[in-house]
């Protein structure tokens, strides 16, 4: 079955339907927000929240880009995660295990075809990058994770954001800046066609 059909008999109280939506969408909506919030158990949370909402709200999509509608769903809930987070102690930016210890290497990450040593690397990069997303303001951070991790285009980042596209543009430019700036700390960790980017074109 297409995703239109999916999500016509999802609006008519298929749950299957929605449940098979859900597999379609569930790796970039738990994606999406891990990289906004920073925090494996706040993103789990979150993703859980806009799939919920979702469910309850299909009946108001009315065409368009689902996925732009599906984002907006997703990130409403982080924000939402981010004002309860604002209201209780801070927490550290690696998540933590189960037992609350914090992780040395983020799971989501592990390859087991690296070496130790590439593990290592890679790790050091995911930091780096998490560090300097967490850094931007959170409407620079949603448009960064939608255009440049989600690889959204422009169009559904406004649909998704509900800003108008001339925002999302200028937004995307200034938070590209910062990112590269923050990085720049952590040059020797970036690949290198990363470095090259408007640095030695």
């Amino acid at each position: 079955m297409d995703e239109t059909a999916l999500i016509q008999t999802a609006q008519r109280g298929d749950l299957d339907s929605f449940n098979t939506l859900v597999l379609n969408y569930q790796n970039m909506v738990f994606n999406t927000a891990l990289r906004i919030l920073g925090d494996e158990n706040l993103a789990q949370d979150a993703a859980q929240d806009a799939f919920i909402s979702a469910f309850k709200n299909i009946t108001s999509f009315r065409g368009g880009s689902f996925k732009a509608w599906l984002m907006r769903t997703v990130t409403n809930a982080c924000y939402d995660e981010l004002r309860r987070k604002k209201r209780r102690p801070t927490t550290p930016l690696e998540p933590d295990t189960e037992d609350g210890e914090e992780m040395d290497s983020p799971r989501w990450l592990a390859d087991p075809n690296m070496t130790p040593e590439q593990q290592s690397e890679a790790d050091e990069l995911e930091h780096a990058i998490q560090h300097c997303l967490s850094a931007l303001p959170v409407e620079f951070r949603t448009v960064v994770v939608l255009a440049d991790i989600q690889g959204m285009d422009y169009t559904e980042v406004a649909a998704a954001a509900k800003v108008p596209l001339g925002t999302i543009k200028s937004r995307l430019a200034r938070a590209r800046l910062r990112l590269r700036e923050c990085l720049r700390g952590f040059e020797e960790l970036l690949p290198a066609s990363f470095r090259l980017e408007g640095e030695h074109n």
